[in-house]
């Protein structure tokens, strides 16, 4: 018999009542130290304080008005966002997903408005994970996702990631975009180098092509920038952004130049939920701190402490691991064996952690973890680790 919750995941037989800072509270009491973070979502931990006054003074005011009324509270963050981004605009959604199929629309709408509606064609990277809509799933293109959906949405096409000569290539004059997350998350913690970002900007330049980054894992802060493109000195034309900017609320959005959003007129996209008054509220209060050049100097020490004693861990289990990998603390275990088995040796270890593509853990925890959190995690890491090497 089905379950009542559809059974579309393997879900883990664990469940949480309340939270505190890096650690999640199971119902039997059990407290475990999460380096998921809600799959790099809780920014600012669990219970964050100022997020939670945030939420409950927004929730005694007004939740909901839908987007045809002015919305201050969505103002405010789109006026947060455009100060701290290379964006003019922005456009709320729910999710990273939501955020996904906007960014598709726009590019494409982008170039209808300057009369060239057959440029259409973004090309996509293996690897790549855009979310889960129809529209989302043809973009990343990989058998897991795509099998048994029927006809995908045409016009994309992947390329090798980092295949700087594959996209000199495909680029043409039916190109309408290039799509790329600067880190793949679900990818792998895969990394595109500083060097192969400049050269695809300038590529976009040269040709018109509209660069699309794909943030919703990698920004916020997450990499110790506040979006890891910064990294590379160069802008897109349009991001999108989910997970972190809500701290835990169901927040997401697209950020675009005033040029690529130039189709985007009244009636040619919306949401019911979207930028709504909660959401908003708490996304302010996330950018008022992830945005302050202290807290992310902050996030780029620990990250290096966290690596400093992974690369030691990986030093002592050489039969499981093969590197550390990623930026930040978007980091990733690149490991010899099945990550899901070090996930579940990790449950008895009470310790979260996230499996991903190409045999790699995902370790996403709380930008303002704390230093004694960070070391407690990892030798909870080599505890779990012994364990599995022990079978």
């Amino acid at each position: 018999m089905i379950s009542h919750v559809l059974p579309t995941y393997n879900r883990a037989p664990v469940a949480f009542e309340r939270g505190e800072g890096s650690w999640a509270i199971a119902t039997d009491g059990t407290r475990y130290l999460d380096l998921g973070a809600g799959i790099a979502v809780n920014v600012l931990g669990h219970a964050n304080p100022d997020l939670v006054a945030t939420l409950t003074g927004q929730a005694g005011r007004i939740w909901h008005v839908s987007n045809l009324y002015r919305i201050p509270e969505q103002e405010r963050l789109a006026d947060l966002l455009v100060e701290n981004t290379f964006a003019d605009t922005v456009f709320f959604t729910n999710s990273g997903t939501e955020a996904a199929e906007l960014a598709i629309k726009m590019a494409r709408k982008y170039w209808d408005s300057e009369g060239d509606p057959e440029r259409v064609e973004i090309l996509t990277f293996d690897g790549a994970f855009h979310g889960r809509s129809t529209g989302a799933i043809a973009a990343a293109g990989s058998e897991k996702m795509v099998k048994g959906f029927g006809p995908l949405m045409p016009g994309f096409r992947q390329l090798p990631f980092g295949d700087m000569a594959a996209l000199h290539a495909a680029i043409s004059d039916t190109t309408c975009a290039v799509m790329i997350e600067p880190i793949q998350g679900e990818g792998g913690i895969r990394t595109l180098a500083d060097d192969d970002l400049r050269e695809i900007r300038a590529l976009c330049d040269k040709t018109g092509t509209l660069l699309i980054l794909d943030e919703v894992q990698s920004g916020m802060g997450r990499t110790g920038r506040l979006f890891a493109h910064e990294f590379a000195g160069v802008a897109p034309d349009i991001m999108m952004v989910a997970k972190g900017i809500g701290g835990g609320f169901p927040l997401g959005a697209v950020l675009a130049t005033e040029k690529a959003a130039a189709g985007m007129v009244a009636g040619t996209h919306g949401s019911t939920y979207g930028g709504n008054p909660l959401g908003c509220a708490v996304g302010s209060k996330v950018m008022e701190i992830v945005a302050d050049p202290a807290f992310l100097a902050e996030v780029g020490r620990k990250a290096g402490l966290f690596r400093q004693k992974l690369e030691g861990l990986v030093a002592a289990h050489p039969n499981l691991f093969e590197a550390v990998r990623g930026q930040g603390l978007m980091l990733g275990l690149k490991c010899k064996i099945a990550p899901g088995d070090l996930v579940k040796a990790g449950y008895d270890q009470q310790i979260l952690t996230v499996a991903a593509a190409d045999n790699t853990l995902r370790l996403l925890p709380p930008l303002n973890i704390s230093d004694e959190d960070i070391s407690e995690a990892v030798v909870r890491l080599d505890r779990a680790a012994s364990a599995v090497e022990q079978g």
